[in-house]
């Protein structure tokens, strides 16, 4: 296996997601500010947010990456010069460009920060990467698109200075690269302004013009839900990316929780650390990815068509979160925060960033006043518990569903 530096980069859509993704082990975060950015709907950042985050990762080690992958309207390029200046001063490693004009402006306003090309701008081959090397570009966001025999390609022609990553896990879009109109044109919500309302998962029906109300199946493979993508996961194929010549691996969505942010980072952290050690990964980090909210897996376009999945648009997971653990002793007595309701004699797991999961059964808890308790129904409230062994801040507890 060829020896290159991996970055694990994954989504911080708030301040804690980025935490459990810095607890669980990302190399790099990715997040938005208040503007220029391709999820308008996630938390994102103001900036002194933003100066806080940045903070938060390098002490950690961690970079951070900010999204300003809109395409800007004319009128709003003169707010850029700022944002630009700010971000830089907040501490902000490297942007994520999907606009050749912010790339010339952030070279200008911000020269001590990265210019990373986005997915957004269809990078798929070399002589693109190439082009954009010489425009400044430290870093290419290959399409999702991109086969994986085409990754060998582009590394064998392109500088070995210019960085290539690739998304490994997470949501698809229909449409290449996520240049979509539908939200546009039926919702007048502008994907490629970060406000998509996500029509290619809506289930689709005919109706004739002369016999309203009589709705008619478009049917594919017994289902309606004609443009929706499954997921991609590439957990197994962490080795055959590093091959490729993928130095930083990408993990989708900023608008998913913060216990995805941290079970879908603890699981590729272990999957990346195995590929550089060159040994298999073992089944149960395999499984993580299984109790992450999700559609129907595939791998993406690296291997060929990724197929549709049509019965149904709903996610699935084999597990739900029922506490964070804000704090812990040497002996495994721990208080922590709910956030799903849970009851004495339930079999849960326990999560950790440096142990494999643990199930246990729950034998007793107390409220934050000290009394014993039965359940957990109350949103948020403190609970006191002993853990099968002592723990840090940010470990998760959480129920195993059974299928």
């Amino acid at each position: 296996m060829i020896d290159r530096k991996t970055e694990l980069l994954a989504p911080a859509g708030d301040m804690e997601r980025l935490e459990m993704a810095l607890h669980y082990g990302a190399d790099a975060v990715y997040l938005a500010g208040k503007r220029f950015g391709m999820r308008a709907s996630a938390g994102n950042f103001s900036m002194e947010e933003l100066a806080v985050a940045c903070a938060k990762a390098h002490e950690k080690g961690a970079a951070v990456h900010l999204t300003c992958n809109t395409l800007p309207r004319e009128d709003e390029l003169k707010a850029l010069p700022d944002f630009l200046r700010q971000a830089q001063s907040a501490g902000v490693d490297a942007f994520i460009i999907a606009d050749l004009g912010v790339m010339k402006m952030a070279e200008r306003y911000a020269p001590n920060v990265q210019r990373h090309v986005s997915t957004q701008l269809g990078v798929i081959n070399s002589a693109t990467a190439n082009v954009l090397y010489d425009m400044g570009a430290s870093r290419v966001v290959l399409a999702r698109e991109t086969p994986m025999r085409d990754i060998y390609e582009i590394r064998a022609n392109t500088p070995k200075e210019l960085e290539i990553e690739a998304f490994v896990h997470g949501a698809m879009c229909v449409s290449f690269s996520g240049r979509c109109l539908l939200s546009n044109y039926l919702t007048g919500r502008d994907a490629n302004r970060g406000a998509c309302a996500q029509p290619c998962r809506w289930k689709y029906h005919l109706v004739e013009e002369k016999r309203p109300g009589e709705y008619f199946d478009i049917t594919e493979d017994k289902g309606t839900y004609i443009m929706n993508s499954r997921d991609m996961c590439m957990i197994d194929h962490i080795p055959e990316l590093i091959d490729a010549g993928v130095t930083s691996f990408k993990i989708e969505g900023r608008m998913k929780s913060a216990y995805y942010a941290a079970a879908v980072t603890n699981a590729y952290r272990h999957a990346i650390d195995c590929a550089k050690a060159e040994k298999p990964l073992p089944q149960i980090w395999r499984d993580e990815v299984d109790k992450l909210s999700h559609r129907p897996y595939c791998t993406g376009f690296y291997y060929g068509d990724p197929g549709q999945h049509y019965s149904e648009t709903s996610y699935y997971s084999d597990a739900e979160v029922c506490a964070v653990v804000e704090d812990c002793d040497a002996d495994g007595n721990a208080v922590l925060t709910q956030r799903n309701r849970f009851c004495l004699g339930d079999t849960v797991e326990l999560m950790t960033n440096d142990h494999e999961p643990v199930p246990f059964t729950v034998e007793y808890m107390e409220n934050g006043e000290g009394e014993a308790i039965e359940a957990t129904p109350h949103a948020m409230m403190t609970i006191k518990m002993k853990l099968p062994f002592s723990c840090s801040r940010l470990s998760v507890l959480r129920h195993i569903k059974q299928r």
